[in-house]
């Protein structure tokens, strides 16, 4: 172990550079000098996401002096901690991952809000990761049960966020490039914080605002692929794919713009940053690092063996960063807790075997690591010594996807609370 680096130091090392990630992403300073020029009309603004209810924080800061109309919808809780008094873009509540009527009947009050505006207006359209889910708003002949069914179907199937979207974007009348249609003609500005691997932005929030290049045909055959069990109804919408979503080229988008404000390379870069300040080479593995949660804890496991052991693909003392959306395939009726950066740090953790003097954190950008109150954790060398202290069996609550219920007993968990914005997963792996 390099000189000056013990538990103390490394746990301390990694919580700033997740506090530099958040601060990269944070809203309230990224959002501003996005904005576009004022409109010769109406300028409306809506929103979904989980950073929703802070970018029109924002939004009002910097716009002060213009008349603004709109909403937003969040999650439960997902408020800015000091609302401005008069608040002129209200802000609604819905669930994630699962949807409810709370967040079908916001989406449909934005549709409405979009009705008969002229090509003076404009639509500020604010979108960030989690967007699908709140924005639930069936198509023609579905029913908000009905995709319930579907969102339960698609968290079990270990599918990709974008093949996910694939599916939702053709039961919706929301997504998909339905709310630029239904702008049409107003000038469509959308800032988005990316929470998806690449930044599509027809993939975050299932593109509201953006041409959808995907079809029903696509989704029927992943619907197949996973061997999913959807409702009657949704499966005859599949089949006779009456509407289909907007494409490149269609003339009602071609007047629409996007931004993008933060995505997971721009938090990543900011880790590195941190990073050098406190004397560690940085290396970016990449921000689309994808796969069961638990096999890329292994692998990044053994990138840090290679550093410890060789030197490569740095030389300690040094940081090894990297992002993107991993899964967790749960059989029927797991009962564990923790979200895949809890997971893929216990993988880590498990295959390190107590290697000395690399510590690891994996933790969500948004505070919450699937269904727990922790963004993550931090793994140490010590961290399956004292589990085995504590009468813990980390193999075996691996197995049956609790991680949360060893890293919470060994206290090693990060607690943030919502932080209003998402850039996906991030993780480090410190090597001294």
């Amino acid at each position: 172990m390099a000189a000056g680096w013990g538990d103390a130091a490394a746990r301390a090392a990694l919580h700033r550079v997740f506090a530099a990630a958040l601060a990269a992403a944070d809203p309230l300073t990224a959002l501003p000098a996005h904005l576009p020029e004022a409109p010769r009309g109406r300028t409306i603004v809506i929103g979904v996401g989980k950073a929703a209810a802070k970018m029109a924080l924002a939004v009002e800061r910097a716009w002060t002096d213009r008349p603004l109309s709109g909403l937003v919808i969040t999650t439960h809780g997902a408020d800015v901690p000091d609302p401005p008094p008069g608040r002129r873009i209200a802000v609604r509540f819905g669930s994630h991952p699962v949807p409810d009527a709370a967040g079908a009947a916001a989406a449909a009050e934005m549709l409405d809000l979009l009705r008969g505006l002229s090509a003076e207006d404009l639509v500020l359209f604010l979108v960030s990761g989690g967007g699908s889910s709140l924005s639930t708003l069936p198509a023609a002949g579905l029913s908000l049960d009905d995709l319930m069914a579907v969102n339960r179907e698609l968290l079990r199937s270990g599918a990709p966020i974008g093949e996910m979207n694939c599916i939702r974007k053709h039961l919706s009348a929301f997504s998909g490039g339905r709310v630029a249609a239904a702008a049409y003609p107003a000038r469509v500005v959308t800032l988005a914080i990316s929470d998806v691997p690449g930044d599509d932005p027809a993939v975050i929030a299932s593109g509201p605002t953006v041409p959808d290049p995907t079809t029903f045909a696509e989704a029927r055959a992943l619907v197949a692929h996973y061997g999913m069990q959807l409702p009657p109804a949704v499966t005859r919408h599949l089949a006779e794919a009456r509407e289909e979503s907007p494409k490149p080229g269609d003339p009602r988008l071609a007047g629409t713009e996007l931004r993008m404000i933060a995505t997971p390379l721009m938090a990543l870069r900011a880790m590195a940053r941190e990073a050098e300040a406190l004397g560690l080479t940085p290396v970016i593995l990449g921000d689309a690092l994808e796969g069961e949660a638990a096999v890329l804890g292994k692998v990044l496991a053994g990138i840090g063996r290679s550093t410890a052991a060789h030197g490569l693909p740095v030389a300690p003392p040094c940081l090894i960063l990297s992002g993107g959306e991993t899964t967790v395939t749960l059989p029927q009726g797991a009962g564990g807790r923790g979200g895949r950066s809890m997971e893929g740090l216990l993988g880590l953790a498990l295959a390190l075997e107590g290697h000395p003097g690399i510590w690891a954190l994996m933790a969500d950008t948004d505070g919450i690591d699937g269904k727990s109150d922790a963004a993550g954790a931090i793994a140490a060398p010590d961290t399956l010594a004292r589990a085995q202290a504590a009468r813990l069996d980390p193999r075996a609550m691996l197995a049956a996807h609790d991680s949360y219920g060893v890293f919470a007993v060994l206290g090693d968990m990060i607690v943030t609370g919502p932080t209003l914005t998402n850039v996906n997963d991030v993780r480090a792996v410190l090597v001294t």
